[in-house]
């Protein structure tokens, strides 16, 4: 126990980082520097650096995803298990280490990729990978076109994961059991080992729509029973929509004025029920043609532009999509206050 009585927090330094203030305990297989603690020390979590990076993680989360509730609590579930897993340590209370494979399942637009980015900062804060990074892969980027091509392809994949977290989109597309020379089973095979030997250096995220990722997880029961995280990400409300275009518009130093605001509750309530809506995706895409309308308003005017004018966006900027017309809603536009 530390001389100060407080067990002297985590001071276990992170290979090649140099830090006067309780640092993070090193990823396994580094050596830590301070001996076990007697079985009557006290642990202060509080004094642990990688906490207060988690925290800082977290609270990102949240200012970054509005909703996503279920997901954000499981998060904080593992941010926790990881925590008490390497305080454990110090007592010399070992374990097997905890699996971080995980699946994250929701239509696109969701939110999955912030997540996994995030889930990456987090883990390398606690210690258990060595880089903060995500390495996004697709099938065309692990599946070959002949044989002895996939293996070659899937290894260069993950060794530029290592270390870090492999995030794989649309997983489902790796297995077409109706073609037979498909070389999608080989990745599966190669991820299964890998998966399993290299659990200290290697997160793998599985990523797609819920039900094609039940049918992908049921046909190759061995990748199942290595993810043990399952994350569902559900479709935003309405609400949560119209709060991720504040937030989204905010951020590009814009605004809604009152009535473009009503204009888009409006566009959104519209493009919701139309095909290949993508969540928050389609809010982004959504902006950007109110900006572009917007900007070819401004130009037309023909006059001196003050910061107003530059920064608000009316309700003649929303009711110019497409989407309207092709619901067949009649709109009526009001005049721009800044005209």
């Amino acid at each position: 126990m530390a001389a100060d009585g407080s067990a002297g927090g985590f001071r276990l330094p992170r290979p090649g980082v140099t830090d006067a203030r309780p640092s993070r305990p090193p990823a396994e297989g580094a050596t830590a520097t301070e001996e076990l603690l007697s079985e009557d020390a006290l642990l202060d979590l509080s004094l642990d650096l990688a906490g207060h990076d988690v925290a800082e993680t977290l609270a990102a989360l949240d200012a970054e995803l509005i909703g996503l509730a279920n997901v954000k609590e499981r998060v904080r579930e593992i941010a926790a298990l990881l925590m008490i897993d390497r305080a454990r340590r110090r007592f010399g209370l070992e374990s097997s280490r905890p699996t971080m494979h995980m699946s994250f399942t929701g239509g696109p637009g969701t939110g999955k990729t912030t997540v996994a980015l995030r889930m990456a900062q987090m883990l390398y804060a606690l210690g258990y990978i060595r880089k903060p990074k995500v390495h996004t892969v697709t099938r065309d980027d692990l599946v070959g076109q002949f044989i002895g091509h996939t293996a070659p392809k899937t290894k260069e994949a993950i060794a530029k994961a290592a270390g870090g977290v492999l995030f794989i989109d649309e997983a489902y597309y790796l297995f077409r059991p109706e073609n037979e020379r498909d070389y999608g089973q080989e990745v599966i095979e190669i991820l299964l080992q890998e998966m399993e030997s290299e659990r200290a250096s290697l997160v793998v995220i599985f990523a797609g729509y819920p039900d094609r990722m039940d049918r992908f997880f049921s046909a190759n029961p061995g990748l199942s029973s290595r993810v043990a995280h399952h994350l569902e990400f559900a479709d935003y409300t309405h609400e949560e929509l119209m709060g991720i275009a504040e937030l989204m518009v905010t951020g590009e130093n814009f605004r809604f004025d009152a009535a473009a605001h009503v204009a888009f509750a409006e566009y959104l309530t519209v493009r919701m029920t139309r095909p290949r809506f993508s969540n928050a995706r389609s809010v982004r895409n959504a902006i950007d043609r109110c900006r572009l309308r917007q900007a070819k308003r401004l130009v037309e005017a023909a006059r001196p532009l003050s910061k107003t004018d530059l920064i608000t966006l009316c309700d003649r900027d929303v009711y110019g999509s497409s989407v309207f017309d092709d619901a067949g809603q009649e709109v009526a536009a009001t005049p721009c206050p800044t005209d």
